[in-house]
């Protein structure tokens, strides 16, 4: 049912290499929800694809606005728990299908690009659901502070780590409407 799309790029790498973690508990029943639907893709993916997968080291550490992450080589899922509270569904339909497929893309092809081919295709015929490379959820419970630049067209928030970027001279930005550069004063 799957082959590399690509022979030459084709790694198939040995499930001995990657560490089978012990199945995590959690006592909070939605992260609890997540540990079991993990274990549901694993089977699906392992009956389509007649192979046995290592299961990934799982946590609700992730911060920011990313919903998961996926840790290849070290066969880990990263899970941010305040949008999991926002917005449980999605995590159990979209979010842990999406970042298990990183892991098996990893795992049946080697370094493939994130959201590439390979991916897309895992994603829409072992779980049937729509490719998408980022989610849309609201995000404000999980925003940091902003800093306030301007441009020709108005006012952009930037993160703390971009505004400290600016502010030590490793950076500047542009907008992305007038592409001026950003200012941390209202233009005169």
């Amino acid at each position: 049912m799957f082959k590399a799309l690509n022979p030459f790029k084709s790694k198939l790498l040995t499930t001995a290499s990657l560490i089978n973690h012990p199945k995590a508990t959690f006592n909070d029943p939605l992260q609890q929800s997540i540990v079991e639907q993990i274990e549901r893709c694993y089977q699906m993916a392992e009956s389509a694809l007649c192979k046995s997968f290592p299961r990934p080291e799982v946590n609700f550490k992730l911060r920011g606005k990313s919903a998961g992450t996926a840790h290849l080589q070290l066969n880990k899922l990263r899970f941010n728990p305040l949008l999991l509270k926002d917005n449980p569904q999605a995590f159990l339909d979209d979010v842990v299908p999406h970042e298990v497929c990183h892991l098996l893309a990893f795992q049946l092809y080697g370094r493939v690009k994130p959201h590439g081919l390979e991916w897309q295709r895992l994603m829409r015929q072992l779980y049937q659901r729509q490719p998408r490379t980022t989610h849309s959820f609201n995000t404000q419970s999980v925003e940091g502070k902003t800093f306030e630049y301007f441009c020709n067209c108005g006012s952009v928030n930037l993160s703390v780590r971009r505004h400290n970027k600016v502010v030590r001279g490793d950076s500047q930005y542009r907008c992305r409407k007038c592409g001026h550069n950003l200012q941390n004063s209202k233009p005169s």
